[in-house]
């Protein structure tokens, strides 16, 4: 099923494609007949979901933290299919810690990711629009932590705020342009960065895992854990013409669990 039928023929970018969101992310705009370049700092993982998508897609290892490797993996994009009209930037880390006593190591880690990770792929993407006369789409993940500080993520949620803020701002800048920024706000998501947190969590609260796990459920009106499909498909949505008047917004998925 597609929810995005317009989108056939389009290509895109998926940093972050190699697990997780991103993988499902990348599966459900290649239902929709999109050309997808899945971008993960590992490169196998990458090869292996491009390869699941089918013939047509391509898999680049990229380090969203450095300009030269986006540019480079970009560049290549670029030159192969001769330009992209979506960039979802899903690309994003996590650690867990008090914030008392969060290192300089922490916070620069999930800041070099989250945050400029967004500002550099969303940059380069929007100079490859503009210099192309593309009207393209940006969706960047953000978090429901973007919503409201979580406790034991300070570090995680002040970055994920200011994807929120750069979204704003960018699209606000380029509508004029054609182009159309978004950001998704995902929640309780059953992702291999989930299974981490929730061990770490049930450490630093003397809790066990299932206990975590089950705070989530509970936290969460309809009920059950966030599934990547969840978000994919609002991905998918954010990048069709059926959200052709969206910019600037962010978007909750998260099954209620934050409302606002």
């Amino acid at each position: 099923m597609c929810l995005g039928q317009d989108l056939r023929g389009k290509r895109a970018v998926v940093t972050g494609g190699g697990s997780g969101i991103g993988r499902a992310v990348v599966h459900a705009l290649a239902r929709c007949g999109v050309r997808v370049a899945v971008a993960d700092l590992d490169e196998e993982r990458a090869r292996k979901v491009a390869a699941e998508a089918g013939a047509d897609h391509l898999a680049l290892a990229v380090d969203v933290r450095r300009r030269d490797s986006v540019e480079a993996a970009f560049g290549e994009i670029e030159a192969r299919w001769e330009g992209y009209d979506i960039l979802v930037a899903n690309a994003g880390v996590s650690t867990m810690n008090r914030a008392v006593d969060l290192t300089d190591e922490e916070w620069d880690f999930n800041f070099d990711v989250n945050s400029r990770g967004v500002f550099l792929t969303n940059q380069i993407a929007v100079r490859q629009f503009l210099r192309r006369g593309i009207r393209g789409v940006i969706v960047n993940n953000a978090s429901m932590a973007a919503r409201i500080g979580a406790p034991l993520l300070a570090h995680y949620s002040a970055s994920k705020f200011a994807v929120l803020g750069w979204t704003q701002a960018l699209a606000r800048e380029v509508a004029g342009d054609g182009i159309r920024v978004n950001a998704v706000c995902p929640g309780f998501v059953r992702t291999p960065m989930q299974e981490r947190e929730v061990a770490w969590e049930a450490r630093l609260r003397g809790m066990t895992p299932e206990a975590v796990l089950a705070e989530y459920v509970a936290l969460t009106p309809l009920g059950r854990l966030e599934e990547p499909e969840d978000v994919a498909e609002v991905v998918v949505f954010l990048a069709s013409d059926a959200a052709r008047f969206l910019t600037g917004e962010a978007i909750n998925v998260n099954g209620g669990a934050r409302m606002d």
